[in-house]
């Protein structure tokens, strides 16, 4: 694999990087070893695999290879990321450094109690912030996602009503609610019952009313729903479920939009679960940690993942099984995933409640602005004011044959990150754009623009946009291709 500069079709050029097997001279060094003041030690020849030949590298070899291979990937450092239900959004670099402090970075997870208070402390307090942002009674930091937060927020659900002495057995569960929602209520045992959202892209109290008998468990809502909307009507249709013995589920993954606006116990809300790594100030995306804590009425607090942390007099210590008999036990090993909790919780003390409120305020102005700004090139599906995110279709593009996929690879040439595309399933060929609070007008102003001229080649040079992009390491795959005739073959030598 040599290093060439290959044409591309809008004139630009492309490093190609070998691999790091494939680069370097013998001889070369890429770090200075102290003189060793023992002895060798003989291995067993046996133990070596003398058929590995690893390169020989300088410093700058290895430091600009990984430099390169950064420069081909997008993050939210490198730019607008508006991903719509996943919050990708930029995040203080103050909570990684708090995070990575090594008093607490080092903090061995098997300590007892009295050797790591400050550790307890930080947990305690993180669980109280939590307590009031959602207008909840009690918390477990267990669950280490948003999708593991569910689970924890069902297993309760049947623990409660194992407890009540009366199991049921199904779940409503609306067509505008988060994807993994009726997986999650399946790994319990519930049947989930679709619940089909209004012209107005609601829920009707009426048809859950209809739905909702003896054999229910509750109803799980994402609010603001998957189309950015608000559920107005959902202390109404919280009393409807209460009335049949039932419990309500707050998807919160969405909260980014209602901090400090919103009392979800007060909407009738028993569990909720938060999503730390999308509202409270983590890195998103990659495959990296989460962290999806579950906040509770006071009638549910016994029935809490544990441990969690308490605090008695002016100690802090954590409860167990022991302490908690009606627990559903442990979900995640010792503290959760602790560098997460970190990270919101330096956020939290950061933002402090006007911040927070102010956060959820920018990120709605800014989706609504979008909304506006583009509704005369877009199709809107729900023309109304939405919360953190605004959904489009590609329904005035489909006459030039141009589709969402089209349109979203085009938006890669631009510079941004396409935004979530064929989501939710409510929208045929939605396209869901959240710019998050942390994007300033300019930038927005920028994409717009951006979207502004992908439109009018939808309509001039559609086929522009069939072959975006071009100006990326890789071009788009043939999908039928792609999906019929796998490459399961890493690269050669050659």
């Amino acid at each position: 694999m040599s290093m060439t500069n290959e044409p591309l079709g809008t004139g630009g050029l492309i490093l190609n990087e070998p691999l790091l097997w494939h680069k370097g001279k013998k001889g070369r060094i890429g770090m200075s070893i102290p003189a060793s003041d023992v002895p060798p030690a003989t291995i067993d020849e046996q133990l070596l695999n003398t058929g590995v030949d690893f390169p020989d590298l300088s410093e700058v070899d290895v430091v600009r290879h990984y430099t390169r291979l950064s420069q081909w990937n997008f993050g939210v450092d490198s730019g607008m990321y508006p991903l719509g239900s996943c919050t990708m959004k930029y995040n203080p670099k103050t909570n990684e450094h708090q995070a990575a402090t090594p008093a607490i970075a080092s903090a061995h997870p098997m300590l007892a109690d009295d050797l790591c208070q400050g550790t307890l402390r930080l947990l305690y307090e993180l669980q109280q912030y939590l307590a009031t942002v959602t207008g909840l009674d009690a918390v477990s930091l267990q669950p280490a996602a948003g999708a593991h937060g569910e689970l924890a927020g069902m297993l309760i659900f049947h623990a409660c009503h194992r407890h009540r002495g009366a199991q049921r057995h199904k779940i409503l569960i609306p067509d505008t609610a988060h994807g993994t929602n009726p997986a999650s209520a399946a790994l319990c045992g519930y049947q989930a019952v679709p619940v089909k959202s209004d012209e107005r892209g609601m829920l009707d109290p009426a048809l859950v009313a209809a739905l909702m008998d003896e054999d229910t468990a509750g109803i799980m809502v994402t609010n603001p729903n998957t189309l950015g909307l608000f559920e107005e009507r959902i202390r109404e249709i919280a009393a409807i479920v209460h009335a049949k013995g039932g419990l309500v589920y707050g998807d919160g993954a969405n909260m980014n939009a209602v901090l400090g606006v919103i009392d979800a116990g007060k909407c009738g809300i028993d569990v909720l679960h938060l999503n730390l790594h999308k509202t409270f100030s983590t890195p998103h995306g990659g495959g990296g940690p989460g962290a999806g804590p579950v906040c509770v009425t006071r009638e549910l607090e016994p029935f809490l993942p544990v441990p969690r942390a308490v605090r008695e007099g002016d100690r802090f210590r954590l409860e167990h099984e022991g302490d908690r008999p009606l627990s559903v036990g442990r979900i995640h090993a010792f503290h959760g995933n602790f560098g997460i909790l970190v990270r919101a919780y330096s956020y939290i003390l950061a933002m402090g409640e006007a911040g927070l409120k102010q956060a959820s305020q920018l990120a709605v102005l800014n989706a609504n602005y979008i909304k506006e700004q583009l509704k005369e090139v877009l199709h809107l599906p729900y023309d109304r004011p939405c919360m953190h995110e605004c959904v489009f279709s590609d329904l005035r593009q489909q006459e030039y044959k141009i589709s969402t996929l089209d349109m979203a690879k085009r938006l890669i040439d631009y510079g941004y990150h396409p935004p979530t595309i064929y989501f939710p399933l409510v929208v045929h060929g939605a396209m869901m754009i959240e710019p998050t609070e942390t994007e300033c007008k300019d930038d927005i102003d920028q994409f717009i623009a951006a979207v502004k001229a992908i439109a009018r080649e939808a309509a001039e040079q559609p086929e522009l946009l069939r072959q975006a992009p071009q100006r990326t390491k890789v071009r788009r795959l043939d999908e039928v291709q792609a999906a019929r005739c796998p490459c399961l073959i890493g690269p050669t030598a050659d």
